[in-house]
């Protein structure tokens, strides 16, 4: 069974930094064989692919956080991180991880696994 565990949300003011972890348990999915993605969902709208790396640790990000995040994994730990620079209040909101299929269209790319509780991320102006 996948359990997904995020961590690191907090309140921090704008500018500030903050790391996201997301511990996976390992099953019918690994960060050996499988791409893992961040996304976040801001109060009231859906859900929003932010980042991915794959198992070769080719990264894409989404035009919102391109420059300010960077997606990180140590498959020993079988976890994956989240820096997040230079934080804006549009960046409030859950964050989630999950492992993806990645898709060369950004927008298909889909979740693979079931959610975890996801880290809430509050960003102060």
């Amino acid at each position: 069974q996948v359990q997904l565990v995020e961590s690191g949300g907090g309140l921090v003011q704008a500018g500030s930094s903050l790391r996201l972890s997301c511990a996976a348990s390992r099953s019918i999915f690994s960060l050996n064989t499988n791409a893992m993605g961040w996304y976040h969902q801001a109060p009231g709208k859906q859900r929003e692919l932010v980042a991915t790396i794959t198992s070769d640790l080719t990264t894409n990000y989404s035009d919102s956080v391109k420059g300010r995040f960077t997606i990180s994994k140590n498959n020993a730990r079988n976890t994956v991180y989240l820096q997040m620079n230079s934080l804006k209040p549009g960046d409030t909101g859950v964050y989630y991880c999950n492992y993806v299929q990645v898709s060369p269209s950004w927008n298909r790319t889909r979740p693979l696994g079931p959610w975890g509780q996801g880290t809430q991320v509050t960003i102060s102006s």
